[in-house]
């Protein structure tokens, strides 16, 4: 895979560079005068271990891992994943699949339905590229595009996203990706990162089940069919509950970096321990910039810098101007503004010019917010950068 470099500038947020360029043999400090506030912030150690911890779990599994690159865009991240073994990556979008396959990613499942003429065209010029169908109206679109196109038949459920919901519409829709011309039935997909219960999900995927024995019983598959599922709060109960002879492919996107959030409370190695664990690898930094009332202080931070939809940052450390470093107890984000944070402080002393640093909940929404992210060591000096292409 090609990784281009990453090359910081007066554009780039969070990087103090009005003049020249940024000097990243020097491993400078973060806290040297080369960066500004706020600053999303990459720890290398945390996110190198939670791409080994999920290459070797779907290995012990038997499955393949196609982590979700939409997550990151990251494409120092992406390599690191597929020198770590990863079969390929998943996109969301054709756009995306486009910057994967520009940057010499071999295999790209995009999972999700594909109906815009202009990306089907494209990917019917493609090798090794899969997409997702869920109705016969989709069928024919894809059909109108000529060439060569393989796809997924996607089975979902109740009040989900895409996907058919019962087992005669997926059977409808792989016969009629049989019967049109150009078009090759590669396996089955699903998605069950939205169902909130241990239950709901083995009840789901005994569907998904069912419905890839329904396919193959009756032909439609071929010889080494794909099946493919896998969130990040969930993956311990696809690979308990998917067992049949195909291709198996895992998704999960969310392990790169992990969270201090949504997943932290939802990851399957709370259930299964001794698989994993995973860490946190982002830290968010911002500065105190007023503290107007008692046990209220305004961090520089905000909607355009932090995810908040599944969860608001976490205050994790505070660094006074000293260099001095205390726990963030008694701290809680309250509100996001577009460029302040609202933090309730209770007892805890915090002053204007603290930095305070953050954990993240949710990274699939923290990415795309950085055009580079700088990484970091042990000893927070920066060792390497991360561009994004969103």
């Amino acid at each position: 895979m090609d990784v281009p470099e990453a090359t910081p500038d007066w554009r780039s947020k969070g990087f103090w560079l009005p003049e020249g360029t940024f000097p990243l043999d020097a491993k400078p400090s973060l806290f040297g005068g080369l960066f500004t506030w706020p600053l999303l912030v990459l720890r290398r150690d945390a996110a190198e271990a939670n791409i080994a911890t999920m290459a070797a779990y779907a290995r012990r599994h038997g499955w393949e891992f196609a982590p979700h690159a939409k997550t990151t865009m990251a494409p120092g991240l992406l390599a690191r994943q597929l020198d770590a073994g990863a079969w390929g990556l998943t996109v969301a979008t054709p756009n995306q699949a486009l910057v994967l396959r520009k940057l010499g990613v071999p295999r790209v499942l995009i999972a999700n339905e594909v109906l815009d003429p202009t990306a089907l065209h494209w990917l019917a010029g493609q090798d090794d590229i899969w997409f997702q169908v869920d109705s016969v109206a989709g069928v024919a679109a894809a059909a109108r595009a000529g060439g060569r196109l393989r796809v997924l038949v996607e089975h979902g459920h109740d009040h989900g996203r895409t996907g058919v919901r019962t087992l005669d519409e997926l059977e409808e829709v792989a016969r009629a990706v049989a019967a049109a011309p150009g078009l090759e039935l590669a396996g089955l997909t699903a998605y069950e990162g939205q169902l909130r219960t241990e239950r709901e999900v083995d009840d789901f995927l005994d569907q998904v089940v069912a419905g890839f024995v329904r396919l193959r019983d009756a032909g439609l598959l071929p010889e080494r069919p794909i099946l493919s599922a896998g969130g990040s709060a969930w993956f311990d109960r696809v690979v308990a509950r998917i067992d049949v002879d195909a291709l198996l492919l895992l998704r999960s996107g969310a392990s790169v970096t992990h969270d201090d959030g949504f997943y932290r409370e939802r990851t399957p190695f709370l259930r299964v321990p001794g698989e994993g664990p995973l860490a946190a690898a982002l830290d968010l930094w911002a500065q105190v910039i007023s503290t107007p009332e008692p046990g209220l202080a305004l961090a520089g931070m905000g909607k355009r810098d932090a995810p908040f939809d599944e969860g608001l940052p976490v205050p994790m450390e505070i660094r006074r101007p000293d260099g001095t470093s205390a726990p963030a107890t008694g701290l809680e984000v309250t509100k996001l503004n577009d460029h302040h944070t609202y933090l309730s402080i209770g007892d805890a002393r915090l002053e204007p010019g603290d930095l305070v640093r953050f954990g993240i909940s949710h990274p699939c929404t923290a990415f795309d917010k950085w055009r580079h992210i700088p990484v970091v060591d042990d000893d927070r000096r920066v060792v390497d950068v991360l561009a994004t292409c969103f």
